[in-house]
């Protein structure tokens, strides 16, 4: 996105913010898989947010002083020995030019201008305890400019967590967002279909994972959003299974769970499939009466709708569907308030969608169930886990593990489905597995 796009992020940031307060942002810091090998580098989704600059060992600085805002970049300097292992920098002179800072300085100087820079501010903003190192660095340069208050300099006494400010603006996705989230969603839904075009009894769950993040790389993006899940059989029950090491029996259902991110945006879709290409009887009961929970909780969908009504519509057509298939006894009512439905359905009916997986944004405001507003992206992902050790159902049951997963944006007349390019019909289902060759 163009740099146009983060400086009007940041003015709606200084809105909020009150004259003579300072905001603080670090970058993520390096992560070792072992020993001297990194993780491939993610940057911290409120700083990206806010700057666009992808680099480790960065300060953002937003100080709002006299009236006047002013977005200040500390970062790595131009070394050339330095690139010559780890890739060109940005460097100093070209975070003023392209990433659009008021000023910018190298990161070793941050200590000796921080003082100054809060010197006369009132508040303070940073994500409260998001780096125990970074919150110790602020602590550290508060301490030092109160040693210069008998000069007259005015001193910080407020700490506020930036995630007040900053989680509200993520919440809402403007169109820039929306398209990215958009290419998430359809390559993802891309490589779901691939994975259901190449199942095959005999292989293992990690040789569909393999499809996936072929197809997720095929199309730009470079990491998935989270591990993968494909679990085949009982162990789509276990609801973050991600070993993803076992054979593909013939009668085993695939749970694929499973969303590329894109340009720091993520998708995040499930889908439910049997790996011989049909469903038995009892697959298809109990996927049906998830996919028609998940349907009616869609249709539902619109702004002001509070969040809370996809969870019980789901609830209510799941209880009534446990007893119509003889697995629950009693009213509707009575297993409801019991929770008689948890040793069966035992998550909420999805989440915030956005840079993160799991995205910022509180679901109750001042004790109320939020409503719905347009741009809000979340998913909808009713499930059914039925536990090969269930003694309390029939055998017939046992080891079925469904969830149907999409990915949903609030519009102005109702929603947009952005995963839809992925079939979940038994119908659809069973075409597509038969067609393919």
């Amino acid at each position: 996105m163009e740099k146009q796009v983060y400086h009007l992020r940041r003015e709606k940031i200084f809105q909020q913010m009150p004259d003579n307060s300072i905001a603080l942002l670090t970058s993520a810091e390096i992560k070792y898989r072992n020993s001297d090998t990194e993780y491939p580098y993610r940057q911290d989704s409120h700083f990206y947010y806010l700057t666009g600059f992808d680099e480790c060992e960065s300060l953002a600085v937003l100080l709002k002083k006299k009236g006047q805002n002013h977005f200040i970049l500390f970062c790595q300097d131009r070394d050339p020995q330095a690139e010559q292992w780890t890739g060109v920098r940005v460097g100093v002179n070209d975070a003023l030019e392209i990433y659009g800072a008021d000023e910018a300085y190298p990161i070793g100087e941050a200590s000796k201008r921080m003082p100054e820079l809060l010197a006369g501010t009132t508040i303070i903003y940073f994500l409260v305890n998001n780096s125990p190192e970074f919150d110790k660095k602020v602590f550290s340069w508060v301490k030092a400019l109160g040693k210069k208050i008998r000069s007259g300099i005015t001193t910080p006494r407020q700490f506020v967590d930036f995630r007040q400010i900053v989680d509200e603006a993520r919440l809402i996705k403007s169109q820039d967002e929306l398209q990215l989230m958009r290419k998430a969603c359809s390559l993802s839904a891309d490589a779901h279909v691939h994975a259901m075009k190449h199942c095959q009894v005999g292989m293992y769950e990690y040789e569909l994972e393999a499809i996936l993040l072929k197809e997720f790389y095929r199309h730009g993006s470079r990491f998935p959003a989270y591990s993968s899940i494909v679990a085949t059989g009982d162990n789509a029950c276990t609801l973050h299974y991600t070993r993803n090491d076992k054979m593909i029996k013939e009668k085993d259902l695939v749970l694929i769970d499973a969303g590329a991110e894109y340009h720091h945006y993520a998708a995040d879709i499930t889908r439910t499939f049997p790996a011989n290409g049909k469903f038995t009887k009892e697959q298809q009961a109990i996927y049906e009466l998830v996919l028609a929970a998940q349907q009616s909780a869609i249709q539902q969908i619109a702004p002001e709708v509070p969040w809370n009504k996809a969870q019980e519509t789901i609830l209510h057509i799941l209880v009534q569907g446990l007893i119509d298939l003889k697995i629950l006894k009693g009213s509707v009512a009575t297993l409801l308030e019991e929770k008689a439905y948890l040793p069966f359905y035992m998550h909420n009916s999805g989440h915030w969608l956005g840079m993160d997986v799991h995205d910022v944004g509180e679901y109750r405001v001042q004790g109320n169930w939020r409503p719905l507003k347009p741009g809000m992206v979340f998913t909808v992902e009713p499930g059914l886990y039925i536990s090969a050790d269930n003694m309390s159902v029939a055998e017939q049951w046992r080891g079925i593990g469904v969830r149907i997963e999409d990915d949903i944006v609030v519009t102005e007349q109702g929603y947009e489905v952005l995963t839809e390019g992925v079939p979940k019909s038994v119908h659809e289902i069973e075409k597509l597995m038969k067609d393919r060759g």
